[in-house]
Parts: structure tokens; sequence; C-alpha cells
């Protein structure tokens, strides 16, 4: 959007010749008095314009979540950035002075009218002060005049009607100046009068229509086209009401066919049509969500995934958060070199210890960032879940090594593979876990612990497909099952002694699905054996 500003601004200026105007240093003198004297007429010309200004604005509903009304925090955030964008100075002059531009009644090119009304007013008042200053003065400068104490009256009366007018449209400039739209909103919605509904709306409707019509002023002063962009984030990890509200507010913003607004709406779509279903906003739309965003988004865009290039400019972005690292590892190596230099002797304390966990660390995301390892083609393509496991290999790394005495402790390769693994396929992960507890329970054979963790999957997918209706939610969780097949199968055939070796430092796994998995298995084992008829009873000696 940005390139298509410079470019239609530069197309723009080489067709009409005329630079665009900015309400900044002696801009800023010129549109107040544009604002005072001059009303804006729409033009064949300004028509024409290709040139555009975008202007972004971020929401985070995250940040009004904890309000009454979120779809407010929307409406005060557009008021608070346009007043930024352009200053409060001139949108105050504009509450009190300014005109909504009008299209011209002929061919006429002039963009601006003079306010011959506003005009003689100034000119009418000017001047009864200018006499009334004069009478004043006379009465009381000039000696030997009679009635000077009259005279004095009148003057001191004329002048301060005259003034008062002034001094009144000052004021109300002033009072718009210290008082902003958005506090304005906040000072409704704090209101008694809030809850019962009463003439709020229509306020608030009114304070967007002044910042339309501000807006429409605006371009024409700029001579470019304006339209404000604002990009709504976070709504997926709202309450359903709140998502409700603000896609309302969305609607009601929209509903002029003129207006300058552009909403970007960032979700997830599998989570915001439950949450609209959930609501009573759907009555009539036969309580399908799917239904109501596609009558309110006009340009669907479905971002693809992630190539391997990107997946891996994201992970980069990610590590580069972790200047922890960096910082401990440049640490220990200049407190080893000069405790080289002094002759000291080097003692492995927490410092080395820790040392040791960020080198480890380091190779990890070096497997990680390596387009020619196996491990980079299942990086996830959503960045959160990224961020999740650049955020678990450093933790999982130092609980191994914490746990470290044996001389088979996994590599920190195998480490990264294992916290992908848990994040990625929580649901298959935790049935094979728990499959394999239970096998270690029932048969301890010493070669158990070579078998491989893909074919206790395997030979228990049954019963985990017979459960699938109770472990709906949690299925879904999980990415695709053929990856997860590549995964255990061929590019990491974890054994049942790696998995018992990771469990007790796999973090990112809620080991709740593993026991609520236990539970519903056992129960279908019971079901089970109450069903299958008895062979044979058990007598028990009676005494006799």
């Amino acid at each position: 959007m940005r390139e298509e500003m410079a470019q239609r601004e530069e197309a723009e200026l080489h067709r009409s010749h005329q630079k665009p105007r900015s309400p900044e240093g002696w801009g800023l003198l010129l549109v107040l008095w544009y604002l005072a004297f001059y009303k804006p007429v729409i033009t064949e010309g300004h028509l024409r314009r290709k040139n555009i200004e975008f202007i972004f604005i971020r929401f985070s509903a995250w940040q009004y979540a904890g309000c009454d009304k979120l779809w407010a925090g929307l409406v005060t955030t557009l008021c608070d950035s346009i007043r930024h964008h352009f200053g409060a100075l001139p949108l105050s002059v504009y509450h009190v002075m300014g005109t909504r531009p009008r299209f011209a009644s002929s061919f006429s090119q002039k963009e601006w009218v003079l306010k011959k009304g506003t005009c003689l007013k100034l000119w009418g008042m000017l001047f009864v002060l200018a006499a009334g200053l004069s009478i004043l003065l006379v009465a009381l400068l000039v000696p030997g005049i009679k009635d000077h104490h009259a005279l004095k009256v009148v003057g001191s009366a004329i002048t301060s009607l005259s003034g008062s007018s002034l001094v009144l449209g000052a004021l109300s400039v002033l009072k718009n100046l210290l008082v902003s739209e958005k506090q304005k909103i906040e000072r409704l919605t704090n209101s008694e009068r809030f809850t019962s509904q009463l003439g709020f709306m229509s306020k608030v409707r009114n304070e967007v229509e002044v910042l339309v019509d501000f807006l429409a002023f605006m371009e024409i002063f700029e001579r470019r086209r304006l339209r404000v962009v604002l990009e709504i984030t976070s709504l997926d990890i709202c309450y359903p009401e709140k998502v409700a509200g603000v896609l309302n507010a969305m609607n009601t913003l929209l509903s002029d066919a003129n207006t300058p607004f552009i909403f970007i709406l960032a979700v997830d779509p599998s989570v915001i049509v439950p949450c609209l279903e959930q609501t009573s906003c759907m009555k009539g739309l036969a309580d399908n969500g799917y239904l109501y965003l596609n009558r309110t988004v006009t340009l669907p865009f479905s971002i693809p995934e992630m190539g391997a290039r990107s997946r891996l400019q994201c992970l980069e972005a990610a590590v580069q958060t972790r200047e922890d690292l960096m910082y401990r590892i440049i640490t220990s190596n200049v407190e080893r070199r000069r405790a080289k230099c002094q002759g000291v002797p080097v003692v492995r304390s927490w410092r080395e210890a820790d040392a040791e966990a960020v080198r480890c660390i380091h190779e990890a995301f070096r497997c990680l960032h390596d387009s020619a390892d196996a491990l980079a083609r299942y990086l996830p393509t959503n960045g959160a879940h990224v961020r999740r496991i650049v955020n678990t290999i450093p933790i999982t790394l130092r609980l191994l090594l914490h746990r470290a005495g044996t001389p088979d402790t996994p590599s920190p390769r195998a480490a990264a593979a294992w916290v992908v693994l848990a994040d990625q396929w929580p649901c298959r992960l935790s049935w094979a876990l728990q499959c394999l507890e239970d096998a270690w329970q029932s048969q301890p054979v010493p070669d158990f612990g070579m078998r491989s963790l893909w074919s206790i999957f395997q030979e228990n997918v049954g019963e985990l497909s017979a459960l699938r209706q109770q472990l709906h939610n949690v299925l879904s969780l999980d990415e695709d099952p053929e990856l997860f097949q590549t995964f255990l199968a061929c590019d990491f055939p974890f054994t049942a002694h790696d998995a018992r070796a990771f469990l007790g430092v796999t973090v990112n796994l809620d080991h709740s699905i593993r026991h609520k998995m236990g539970l519903l298995r056992g129960l279908d084992r019971l079901q089970k054996a109450a069903a299958a008829p008895v062979s044979r009873g058990v007598q028990c000696p009676h005494p006799e």
C-alpha cells in the first residue's frame, strides 16, 4: 500500500504539476485560514485525482477486552489516531468553524469559495468593536465633553457585546482543543445514561460524521485522497459478545457509501465463527457464522502457507528476540579469557554449566535454521507456534543438562525435534506416551525400550479412532497426520527409551490430555471386558 502511495503520488505530480500540501509548518496557518474563511468544493478536477494517502491505525482488541463495549474502544482509537495525525488544532477549529464539502454546481474548477456570511459577520463585529472602543476612548481621554459618564457606559456595552462573540468562539475552539473526541465518548460510556443507551449511539454517530467531513475537507486541502486503514488484530482471543460488538461497529462505520474507512480484519475464522454463532447477532442468518462473515467481508484473503524460506525467516526473527542467550555466551567467553590471561585456574561452576547450556541451545537453533536439515521441514507455518518452539527449546535443554548423568543424554538436535513433535501433534504424541506407559507397566520386557515410538502408536491407533468423538477437540490440535508418520517413522525414529528420557522435561505438552486418554482407555477396556462372555468361572472353597 505504501508503494502504491508513492507511485500514485509521482504519477499525479507528473499529470497536474501540483504538489500535495501538508498541515505542518506554514501549512498549518494556511489550513486554519481556509477553515475560518473558505468553504471547500468538490470539483471535477478533485474527483480525477488518483494520488492517495493511507492513514494506518492498528487496533488490538485485546487491549479493550475488559471494557463493557469493545466497539467503543474501536471508535475512540479511530478518533484519537486521526486527531494525532492531523493535529488537535485543525480538528478543533473545524468543530467550530468548519464547513462540510459540497459538490460544484457547474463545471467550475474553484475548490474554495469565500464564506461571505462569515466575513460580513466578522467585519461587522470588528466595526462595532472599533466603534465601541472609539466611543470609550473619547469619553476617557477627551476633556470637556458633556455626559462623559453616559458615553463610557455606551462604549463599554458596545465593546462587551461585540467582543463577547469573538471570545465565545475562541472558548469553543479551546474547549475542543482540551477535550478530545476520545474523552467525549469515554465520558458518555461512564455516564449513567449509557446503560439505557438514551441518545448514546446518535452522539457517537455524530462524532464519527464530523471526522468523516473533516477528512473530506483535508482531502481538498492536501490535494489527494485520504483513506483510514484500521487493522483489527487479537479479536480471536476475546469473548464472543466482544467479537460481535466489533463486527457490528465495523458495519456501522461502513454503512455510508462514501466513508473513507478500510478495515483489515486479521482473524482466524475457525475461532471467530463459533464465537458469532454463540451470540444473538446471528438471528435470521440460520445460525451460520460463515454466512455472517461473507456478508461483512468484501475482499476475503486467506494467507497461504509459508514456504521454506519464509519459515526460516520467521524462525530467525523469533530467535533474535532471545538476546539473553547471546549476552550470556559472550559474557562467559570474556570471563574465561580473562581468567586464562591472569593465570587463574578455571573451575567449573554454574557459569560453566550455563555456558554449556547456551552452546547446546545455539546448536539446536542451528539445526532448525539449516534448510538442509530434515527438522527445518517440520517448522510450523504459524508465527505463534514458532515463538512457542523458540521459547521452549532453551527450557527443555536446560532441564536435560540438569538431569544429565548418563552417557546417552539426548543431543540438542533430538531435543529440538522432540519439542517440535510435542507442539505440532500433541494429541497423537500423548496417545503414544499413554500406550507406552500402559505397556511398560503390563509387560516390563528388557528389550522393550528399543521399540520405536511409531510402532507403539501404530499398534494402538485403532483404539484412538474408536475414541475420536470424546477426543474431538484434542485431535483438532494436531497438524497433518501424514507428516506425523514421516516424522516418527523416517526422520526421527524415537524409541521408547528416548520417550521416557524426554517425558520428564517435556514442558510444552499438556499432560492432562494424556491423563484423560488414560481414563478413557481404561473405561473402554472395562466396557469390553463386561460385554465379553465369561469362558470359565473361579470357584472359591467354602468353609465347612
